[in-house]
């Protein structure tokens, strides 16, 4: 199969042929080749390329750690300018714009809706719709398929840099079918245009491709990581390690409270379907527990077709917070740019899940709301705008 950017040049919107382009770009921007967009556009004879935005983490992934803010630059290679959208400015301003009349965003999304990449690709295209710009995006698969969809549904009450509109937290759609969604529901005078993937089916995870992964943020090594993701990044809104700094990332979880023999007893209780835990000791590098050591386990995805990663991200924290009541901790605000609202609900996108956690709904009483809320997504909202 081959990406957008791979067949862009055949592709390219005829009525933009000349334009002057900035690129929306991060480290996975690449070909079947392992170019990277900047260089595939730099010797086309189809448009100009005039400036370059990157998401957060950078355009070359500068940023190890998340939520740490970067500033612009003059790129050395090409003397372009580099424009950060992961900073006070998160939204290109019309001063960035100014040689620019087309934005092309080509970002390997992760297939959860709290990777920012896909919303800080809705600010360009809000930019670009009150500043008369086109867009374009190039096409690129989600990980983790196109046919499963799980967690709640964003409730705009919560809505964030980590969901900004409504989507399951396992959204099952492209980044071209979620630009095409945004335009349908919130930018219909936008001028955009979708480069689609070629031979890409829904029922393909990432190794299905034949691509080559490029980490498309430092804490995302392989696919692998991105599959658990949608539940793991859960535990970022608590005092429990999700893994950064060790070498599996939102594979590997804990604390130094815990005891990983009895934390994998209380995970098989729940029954999970597709998966299996290694109970395990580990020091995390930098961030929480730092040079401390922890106690947990790792995921062992078993059957990836089975596996749904939020009902187990909820099923770890609801664990971890019976068995260590007097240890286990929501985060505090701030988080990612929102101030008031606690970590834990503008991730679930609702205070419902934090609440039946803590008055201890059981686990199939909260995965039957969240799927009928993605039972209702999908019929009335996300089919509308699958292109595959």
């Amino acid at each position: 199969m081959q990406t957008g950017l791979d067949i862009c040049e055949k592709l390219w919107p005829p009525g933009l042929r000349g334009a002057r382009v900035g690129l929306v770009v991060h480290p996975a921007s690449v070909n079947g080749k392992l170019e990277h967009t900047v260089q595939v556009f730099l010797r086309s004879s189809k448009m100009k390329l005039r400036a370059l935005f990157g998401p957060q983490h950078g355009i070359r992934g500068e940023t190890q750690d998340n939520m740490i803010e970067w500033k612009g630059f003059k790129d050395k290679k090409t003397g372009l300018p580099v424009y950060s959208l992961y900073s006070d400015t998160r939204k290109p301003k019309p001063a960035m714009l100014k040689d620019v009349d087309v934005l092309v965003i080509d970002i390997q999304d992760v297939g959860s809706r709290y990777y920012t990449f896909i919303w800080t690709m809705e600010l360009c295209m809000q930019s670009c719709s009150e500043t008369g710009r086109s867009v374009v995006i190039l096409d690129r698969p989600n990980p983790l398929g196109g046919t499963v969809v799980e967690g709640p549904v964003l409730d705009m009450a919560f809505s964030s840099f980590v969901g900004q509109r409504p989507l399951p937290v396992r959204h099952g759609m492209t980044v071209g079918e979620i630009a095409g969604y945004l335009k349908g529901r919130f930018y219909p005078s936008l001028d955009l245009h979708i480069i689609p993937m070629k031979d890409w089916k829904r029922a393909m995870y990432f190794d299905d491709t034949g691509l080559p992964w490029v980490l498309p943020s430092p804490n995302m090594p392989a696919p692998d990581t991105a599959l658990v993701y949608p539940g793991m990044c859960l535990l970022e809104a608590t005092n429990l390690s999700e893994g950064r700094g060790t070498t599996r990332p939102f594979e590997i979880f804990g604390a130094p409270f815990i005891d990983p023999e009895v934390l994998v007893r209380q995970l098989q209780r729940h029954k999970l379907p597709g998966v299996t835990f290694r109970g395990m000791y580990f020091q995390p590098t930098f961030q929480k527990h730092a040079g401390k050591l922890c106690g947990g386990a790792q995921i062992h995805v078993l059957d990836r077709k089975r596996f749904r990663p939020f009902k187990t991200g909820v099923a770890i924290i609801k664990a971890i917070r019976e068995l260590y009541p007097e240890y286990f901790r929501w985060k505090q605000p701030p988080y990612e740019y929102e101030k008031e609202k606690m970590p834990i609900d503008v991730l679930a996108g609702t205070d419902r899940l934090r609440k039946d956690i803590e008055s201890g709904r059981t686990l199939a009483q909260m995965e039957k709301w969240w799927m009928e809320e993605c039972r209702e997504f999908d019929k009335k909202v996300r089919k509308e705008f699958l292109i595959y």
